[in-house]
């Protein structure tokens, strides 16, 4: 990794050429640090360029250092149906309210100020959340039970702590909001799991061989399943 000297401090960066662009752009994020991206150039055009805005590439790396672990910023990815997402931060002085948009590429979260709580993002990335479950995971419920034959009483969303789902002892379904994040094919996995506990309410040989009949690779399922992080 090159790297340049500005007084007493040391910058490191990546240099990723890319052909066709008119000017040379200078990026600093929270996981990828600083970023030097343009028309492929010699390491020593690439350190003056780097020397050049020295100052301001120093401020921004001390900005990202303070933010929280786990705070939403610019460079942030947020998990949505197994893939990750960049996430860009917009501050806009003159908005009524807060607001998230995403356009199947990226998350765009619009701020009225820059000091606006995490809280608040973290709320509207919640709500979004529990819309695309509601909107997404009920169609496939409803689609699972058909086929495998298993009937439940109401279908619910909720956050929850440490479990993707559950079934009530009144074969009610619960699913947690968060299983958005997951690909269609744990989330898939998941209701079958649930619907089945319709049938059998623990986990006994009778329960795994009632989910072979309906998902003969379940056991690869459960294994990717358990290694997601709730």
């Amino acid at each position: 990794m090159p790297k340049v000297q500005y007084g007493d401090a040391t910058i490191d960066y990546t240099f990723l050429p890319k052909e066709g662009l008119a000017a040379h752009y200078i990026t600093v994020e929270k996981h990828k640090g600083v970023v030097l991206e343009g028309r492929p150039i010699d390491t020593p055009q690439a350190n003056q360029l780097i020397l050049q805005k020295a100052r301001w590439i120093l401020d921004k790396l001390e900005r990202v250092r303070s933010v929280a672990e786990g705070a939403m910023v610019t460079g942030s990815r947020i998990p949505y149906l197994g893939r990750k997402y960049y996430t860009q931060i917009y501050v806009q002085k003159d908005l009524a309210a807060p607001y998230l948009v995403f356009n199947h590429s990226k998350f765009k979260i619009y701020l009225p100020s820059a000091d606006e709580p995490q809280a608040t993002i973290q709320a509207m990335v919640a709500a979004f959340y529990k819309t695309k479950a509601q909107e997404k995971i009920s169609p496939r419920v409803y689609r699972w039970a058909k086929a495998t034959g298993l009937s439940f009483g109401q279908l619910k969303f909720l956050k929850m702590e440490k479990r993707w789902g559950s079934c009530t002892p009144r074969n009610n379904i619960i699913i947690n909001t968060e299983a958005i994040k997951l690909p269609f094919s744990l989330i898939d996995y998941l209701i079958v799991h649930e619907l089945c506990h319709t049938k059998v309410k623990n986990h006994s040989k009778a329960f795994w061989a009632e989910l072979a009949c309906h998902l003969p690779n379940w056991k690869d399922l459960d294994q990717k399943i358990l290694d997601i992080k709730v």
